[in-house]
């Protein structure tokens, strides 16, 4: 008998909440796409280092699985929670039929093992369909080809989807039979007659939340636009500013904001918006914090589809101009140090093969911020402008910035003793420098005045490196540099292999610079050398945009889905404990279109709030990332905006439109 009511209510369930299952089997099927990726490794063409990247991003998968399960455990408890909310009403006549606590708990875990196994196997099926997509998907960001398709389905993966799901079922199933323990019959029976009302009444509290709300966020602001992402105090700070005035701001709109509704008689009292307000007032206490989490989840949905693309595309574009060598050596150096790289590589009898060709070069660092350097020359406001102006200024020798331009095979120059070049592959700095060359071509140096010879910006790198690193450099005349009073900064080597030995030279530098990386050097007259080859960033550089572009999709999809369900069941949840009052509002005379643009318009409020103040913060939050990947290449998020966009309009209206159908349907068939 039990068995039959259980698969009864499942049935009536998928009816009402198809949202609910449907959510499920979309989680189910992320879980399993996302960790089947190991299993596709066999059907991809790998070299080792392709191999060990792939083999990075199963590791980091399998960690943010972790991450997801623990954000998918969370919406389903929230979802069941008011599933049960919404049978409170059924589960109190069962009660008053003489059926036991215990026995409506055997019912419920049946109808939580249907479930589970529903969603589990249907998501299950769908999973193994798109995890074949995401092959073809990891192939392109690897840029490998496949050696031959075939079918995959990961064992593994459905064996950890399940034990996944199983413990989260499992723990929904104590819960509920916990939270019936607790339940009485009047209650449960009297549940669609309580309102939630609002504890603080007071509409001078609201508008101080509200304006502390808003000081809040302005000060997150101001504070992640000048100090960037970085992993300190500040930026703990910012965030912690930003969640707590994300969740004010919702409170204080959700009260602040209907006190000024109610006082517009206009408003007010116009068609059935006086019910509206008060079906919101009825959720207040609840939805205020709910939605302050949605609207943090769309965000960060928001920035991490956005901006993980063009991170790639960024780091795609600036990787020809900022490897213009196969390999670079460099070594920091103060003035007090005694050696350099040739002569540590002389210590340690390092060879250079005959046909390969390399070049020196010193970096020097002098008193001259940025901004000094042009403040005689441009206006204040331009001056203001001027990005990293309070950054040192760096200085090349002309002959051996000659030097790499051979080793380049590019055009040597010559500087006249007042001349100067003025290089960067910032793009910022570059864009920034070129519009104050078009009226100005002045620089002082040590308080010299120099002619920029170059009309915009030189771009081209002077090493090997596996991001635009030079944010801004002067190339000044040999027989002035001692005038400057420059102190060293760093020694750079650039090399160009033999294209005939090229594998057998990589493999030479490679180990060379792996030995000071891991601390096998320890000679005392051998400074410390970092090195890249050309071929390591190009791998680095795909393994970090795969990673970043994976969890990016990874979380944003979890995100999204998770943020709809949460909305979509709370407005179904509130369409059933509202069916008493639409009962009302039809006996003194609501036609059946006022009913449903009731029904619009609170569905409409419920979806906009979080997704309006998620994509304000997404405009600071997306230009703060944008900055950080500037220093891999210029970025455009203009495509992946598009796309981001694209998804946002589909499965946002898409659960919109279900949750708005959903509502009228159980308030029609009341």
């Amino acid at each position: 008998m039990y068995s039959k009511i259980a698969i009864g209510n499942v049935k009536k369930s998928f009816k009402d909440y198809s949202i609910y299952f449907l959510t499920l089997t979309l989680a189910v099927c992320i879980f399993y796409s996302f960790n089947s990726i190991e299993s596709q490794k066999a059907i991809l063409e790998l070299n080792q280092n392709e191999s060990e990247n792939l083999d990075l991003l199963f590791n980091i998968i399998s960690y943010i699985s972790v991450f997801v399960s623990g954000i998918l455990g969370c919406l389903i408890v929230y979802a069941n929670n008011f599933l049960i909310k919404k049978r409170k009403k059924e589960l109190g006549i069962y009660m008053t039929l003489g059926m036991g606590k215990q026995k409506i708990s055997k019912i419920l875990i049946i109808e939580t093992i249907l479930v589970g196994f529903i969603s589990l196997v249907g998501g299950l099926i769908l999973g193994i369909v798109l995890s074949q997509g995401l092959s073809i998907f990891t192939s392109k960001l690897f840029d490998v080809s496949m050696t031959e398709y075939r079918f995959v389905i990961s064992p593994k993966s459905i064996g950890k989807t399940i034990l996944y799901f199983g413990i989260i079922f499992i723990l929904v199933t104590v819960l509920n039979t916990f939270t019936i323990s607790k339940y009485k019959i009047i209650d449960l029976l009297n549940s669609s007659k309580k309102n939630e009302d609002i504890k603080i009444k007071n509409p001078i509290i609201y508008i101080i939340t509200f304006i502390l709300a808003l000081v809040c966020i302005v000060s997150a602001y101001k504070m992640i636009i000048t100090n960037g992402i970085t992993l300190d105090a500040n930026f703990t700070i910012t965030i912690l500013l930003g969640v707590v005035g994300t969740i004010l701001i919702f409170f204080s709109l959700a009260g602040f904001g209907l006190n000024i509704i109610k006082k517009s008689k206009k408003v007010y009292f116009k068609n059935l918006n006086i019910f509206i307000v008060k079906q919101l007032n009825n959720k207040i206490n609840t939805n205020f914090m709910s939605m302050s989490v949605i609207c943090l989840m769309l965000f960060l949905t928001i920035v991490m589809l956005s901006t993980g693309l063009s991170f790639k595309d960024a780091l795609e574009k600036s990787l020809e101009q900022t490897t213009p060598f196969d390999a670079t050596a460099t070594m920091y150096m103060s003035p007090e140090d005694n050696t350099d790289i040739e002569k540590s590589l002389k210590e340690l009898n390092f060879k250079f093969d005959d046909n390969e060709k390399y070049a020196y070069y010193n970096e020097y660092i002098i008193n001259t911020n940025l901004g000094n350097a042009f403040k005689k020359h441009i206006s204040p406001s331009q001056l203001n402008r001027l990005l990293y102006r309070k950054s040192s200024l760096y200085v090349v020798k002309e002959s051996e910035y000659n030097n790499i331009m051979k080793l380049g095979n590019k055009k040597t120059i010559s500087l006249d003793n007042n001349e100067v070049l003025v290089t960067s592959n910032r793009s910022q700095v570059v864009d920034n420098i070129n519009s104050i060359l078009k009226n100005n071509n002045k620089i002082d140096l040590n308080n010299k005045t120099f002619i920029v010879k170059n009309k915009k910006v030189i771009t081209d790198s002077t090493r090997t490196s596996g991001y635009t690193d030079n944010l801004i450099s002067i190339v000044v005349n040999d027989s002035i540099f001692d005038t400057l009073d420059a102190k060293i900064s760093a020694n750079y080597l650039n090399i160009n292999y033999d294209k005939n030995n090229r594998e057998k030279t990589e493999k030479k530098y490679e180990s060379l610079f792996n030995s000071f990386f891991n601390g096998k050097v320890k000679n005392e007259k051998v400074g410390f050398i970092i090195g890249d080859t050309k071929d390591i960033v190009y791998s680095q550089n795909k393994s970090m945009t795969t990673i970043v572009i994976f969890i990016g999709i990874y979380l944003g999809i979890v995100f999204l889905i998770s943020s709809m369900a949460v909305l979509s069941l709370q407005q179904l949840s509130e369409a059933s404990d509202s069916i008493d009052r639409y009962k009302s509002l039809k006996r003194i005379g609501a036609n059946d279109k006022m009913i449903n643009q009731t029904i619009f318009i609170q569905t409409l409020i419920y979806f906009t709030l979080p997704l309006a103040l998620a994509f304000i913060h997404s405009v600071v939050g997306i230009n703060v990332v944008s900055d950080l990947i500037s220093a891999f290449g210029k970025p455009d998020i203009g495509l992946s905006s598009l796309i981001t966009g694209v998804i946002f309009i589909v499965i946002y209206m898409g659960y919109f439109y279900a949750t708005y159908t959903g509502y009228k349907n159980i308030i029609k068939n009341s």
